[in-house]
């Protein structure tokens, strides 16, 4: 192990899932098989890394405009310290160097079926990686990733990809469009995934077809991803008939191409033409809810 620095961030980028079909399930634990593209928005939750001399385990500080709804959450299950403590035992980081303050600052709301949890999780481990000097290859980290959820994994590149088995299974996704924007709006409700699928009803769906060489703007990829749906999506509106509500003012706002719940809910999304486009129509949905409009997040590794 060779520190190299004094201190590290990361960003924590947002999980979307353009489309989510669910196959069937596995039989030796009856976990759901999925099919889903996913994206990662410009909205991001921080988390940045700091030796703690005099500690002898991970600590974690969380602030930001979404902390509060973590404050009550059991420590021993938050992600971003069961990371720390998975990279530590993987690495054989020992104290004091696996001494570590991390520090969340929260803008993405729990619960939303964005991944923030997840994207955290993955940050932490991208972090620690750089704060520790391991230096580790992507597919090391995803090792690792894949044994604090499905959802991890995914996050570790935050670059689009396409997710089979429970989540965790990654192929390449195809072409993304250079402009893309993306509005994301919740109705500050949580939705716990268990209970969505729970509350799924009906049969399974088959994988998608995508367009090998993929989109060239983001009409065609809106065009494409009509042909698909959520499959969680009447599940998590009768569970929370407000996602219903998002999803109409997401498809009144102007210039949106396709609105569509993402993961279990209660977070919904609107493709538009490109980001300045998103950001001005997020403006226009109501205060109260949780809202944000952009571009896709630009990975630099």
């Amino acid at each position: 192990m060779n520190p190299v620095a004094a201190a590290v961030g990361e960003a924590a980028p947002a999980k979307v899932n353009l489309y989510l079909h669910v196959l069937g399930r596995r039989g030796e634990d009856g976990y759901h098989l999925l099919d889903s593209l996913v994206v990662f928005a410009g909205a991001t939750d921080q988390v940045e890394a700091v030796p703690a001399a005099g500690r002898i385990a991970p600590s974690l500080e969380v602030e930001g405009p979404e902390a509060g709804a973590l404050s009550v959450e059991d420590p021993a299950r938050n992600l971003v310290l069961r990371a720390a403590r998975a990279l530590a035992q993987e690495a054989r980081i020992g104290a004091p160097a696996a001494a570590v303050t991390l520090r969340l600052t929260k803008r993405l709301p729990v619960a939303s079926g964005i991944g923030g949890g997840s994207a955290d999780a993955a940050a932490t481990l991208r972090a620690l990686d750089r704060l520790w000097g391991l230096g580790w290859p992507r597919a090391r980290l995803e090792g690792v990733a894949r044994r604090l959820g499905a959802d991890v994994p995914a996050c570790i590149a935050a670059r689009p990809v396409r997710m089979g088995g429970v989540g965790e299974v990654l192929a390449p996704s195809p072409r993304m469009p250079a402009r893309l924007g993306l509005v994301l709006a919740n109705p500050r409700l949580p939705l716990a995934t268990p209970a969505v699928f729970g509350a799924r009803a009906g049969g399974f769906s088959a994988p998608a077809t995508l367009p090998e060489a993929g989109w060239r703007d983001a009409v065609g990829l809106a065009r494409d991803l009509a042909t698909l749906r959520n499959d969680l999506e009447p599940a998590a509106i009768g569970l929370c008939p407000p996602v219903a509500e998002v999803l109409a003012a997401l498809r009144a706002l102007p210039g949106c191409l396709l609105a569509r719940m993402s993961g279990s809910g209660a977070t919904c999304f609107a493709l538009m033409a490109d980001a300045a486009a998103a950001a001005a129509a997020a403006e226009r949905l109501p205060r109260a809810w949780w809202r944000w409009g952009g571009g896709l997040y630009a990975a630099t590794a």
